[in-house]
């Protein structure tokens, strides 16, 4: 019996950051990063809106581009003194994905980081607290998904923390949060979003309902995302997308992903490269390898006037290019020796990764590598 899971009240459209006037609580934990949502006054709406609904705030801030095990940890420590039983995720994906896993701590304080990192383990939350999600960047759709992606530093690996049980309560999608946002990150978090859509249509877990918010969400990407990185102050243009990355998360959070995120799990923990980035750059080979086992590359290629998935991965290059990403990790600027010296490891982990599972096609480990290389080069997959 399938199933198809969601928030539980999505507030959209400008302004709809109102709404948190309509939720209950006696005090929130708010999470934030690195100080855009203070600086730009987000912070301090949230907090007054929460007051006027009779909540009392208490903030975490400073969570870094990709949060670490440290810094949820941090965070737990503060939860265990202020008692929330609201937690409110404010800002990037790394500030809700870092809130959810202090969730799941706060409810949890004998859980190991290690008892959770494998798929669908987290035990049943909601016992203390419920989770408010307010994304200020349109990428991930953490706001309405069952994952979060956290650090393990110390090993340089991206851990994705699958479970229903951490799919946001409420989620809050206002484009007037992603104004600010320059071109750079507007187009990587955009191909992110992409990358979600795409992965979510042909991977294991699809069905009917995923595939249209996905197919839907595809068609408004191309539509808008170079709009929204020429022109931030568009709000038709952030709104959208702001909406397109909700439904490619809510699409994806229950389709689950494939090798595009395997890899650049690998990719971003040993390199630092932007998740977005990295999936960008890799998206059009993985549609290549991928299609010699699924036919719904088509379905994604008709939704943009074209009929195959080759030319579906070339529509991706295009798009790629007129946001401004590079085509291949050389030109981003690694060099080979680094390349090769981390490369056999990466193949390791890319394989043992969850969303290798739900591929359509399963690569051998020489596949991989070959993956890894192309994209590397800037090569184009034929096998």
């Amino acid at each position: 019996m399938a199933s198809f899971t969601i928030p539980q009240k999505i507030y959209h459209g400008p302004g709809s950051l109102e709404n948190l006037k309509q939720v209950t609580g006696k005090k929130a934990l708010i999470v934030i990063g690195g100080g855009s949502m203070k600086r730009l006054g987000f912070l301090d709406k949230t907090i007054n809106l929460l007051q006027e609904a009779g909540i009392s705030s208490v903030v975490f801030e400073g969570v870094e581009a990709d949060p670490s095990v440290e810094t949820v940890m941090r965070g737990v420590e503060l939860c265990n003194r202020e008692n929330p039983d609201l937690i409110v995720g404010l800002g990037g994906c790394s500030a809700i994905d870092a809130a959810k896993a202090m969730w799941v701590f706060y409810e949890y304080p004998d859980a190991t980081f290690g008892e959770i990192t494998a798929p669908f383990t987290i035990k049943p939350l909601r016992n203390k607290a419920r989770f408010v999600a307010i994304p200020s960047t349109s990428g991930t759709g953490t706001e309405a998904t069952c994952v979060a992606v956290i650090t393990d530093t110390a090993k340089g690996i991206k851990h994705p923390l699958v479970s229903y049980e951490i799919c946001p309560d409420i989620a809050i999608v206002d484009g007037e949060l992603a104004k600010s946002m320059p071109a750079d990150i507007t187009a990587n978090t955009g191909m992110d979003a992409l990358s979600h859509d795409v992965e979510a249509v042909v991977a294991a877990l699809a069905s009917t309902y995923s595939d249209t918010m996905a197919l839907r969400s595809i068609r408004t990407i191309f539509d808008t995302l170079p709009q929204a990185c020429a022109n931030g102050e568009d709000m038709a243009a952030r709104q959208a997308m702001h909406d397109a990355s909700c439904m490619a998360g809510m699409a994806f959070s229950n389709a689950i992903l494939g090798i595009i995120h395997s890899i650049s799990h690998q990719i971003g923990g040993m390199f630092g490269v932007p998740h977005g980035r990295a999936n960008a750059i890799l998206m059009p080979n993985v549609i290549r390898f991928n299609s010699r086992a699924t036919d719904k590359y088509e379905l994604m290629a008709k939704e943009l006037g074209k009929e195959t998935a080759e030319e579906f991965a070339t529509e991706v290059e295009k798009l790629r290019r007129t946001v401004g990403i590079e085509d291949s990790f050389k030109a981003y600027g690694m060099t080979p020796e680094a390349w090769q010296e981390k490369l056999d490891a990466m193949v390791t982990n890319a394989l043992a990764d969850p969303c290798t599972g739900t591929n359509p096609r399963q690569p051998s480990e020489e596949e991989m590598k070959q993956i890894f290389e192309c994209c590397f080069n800037g090569e184009v997959v034929t096998f």
